[in-house]
């Protein structure tokens, strides 16, 4: 049986349903839960990463810059944030770390002083290799195949897409 409860709306305060009788109570079960599936799998992935990337005094945020950065240089910070889902106040203090690190330039645009433009420095595209290294390393000790790991990330994209849209 699918439990389906109502959502909460945005302008009314509203309790929270109450259990139905028909729900059984391993619906509550921590293991049961997908949220906590793909919380508890973020926080050992970015552990898993963490020795590969120190050994670049690289953080997993700063990787996930780098990456959007490899993919296509000389996004504007609204950009990077609208990719990486981070907002201006958390993105603006990693951009400026990476910055001073030597990994990237941050630049106003001459047009709308608003809007900064980042680019990669050369230090910053050499990473680039080394990446690899750890993408190729990260697939090894999961033990996927790679259609697997393609798999799973198509997935993860779909789920995230219509968490997306349902929060809307």
């Amino acid at each position: 049986m699918i439990y389906n409860p109502p959502m909460p709306t945005k302008t009314a305060k509203s309790k929270a349903p109450k259990p139905s009788a028909a729900v059984p109570a391993s619906v509550l079960w921590l293991d049961n839960q997908l949220c906590f599936a793909l919380y508890s799998t973020s926080l050992t992935m970015t552990k898993v990463y963490k020795p590969w990337l120190a050994q670049h005094g690289l953080t997993y945020p700063q990787y996930v810059t780098l990456l959007a950065l490899w993919q296509r240089d000389g996004q504007t910070v609204s950009e990077l944030g609208e990719q990486l889902f981070l907002d201006s106040g958390t993105l603006t203090p990693l951009l400026k770390r990476m910055q001073s690190a030597g990994l990237l330039r941050r630049e106003r645009s001459t047009d709308d002083e608003r809007v900064v433009r980042i680019t990669l420095s050369d230090k910053g595209r050499a990473l680039q290799e080394a990446a690899a290294d750890i993408h190729a390393a990260l697939a090894c000790s999961i033990g996927c195949k790679p259609d697997e790991f393609r798999s799973m990330t198509r997935l993860l994209q779909q789920l995230r897409a219509s968490l997306v849209r349902a929060g809307q």
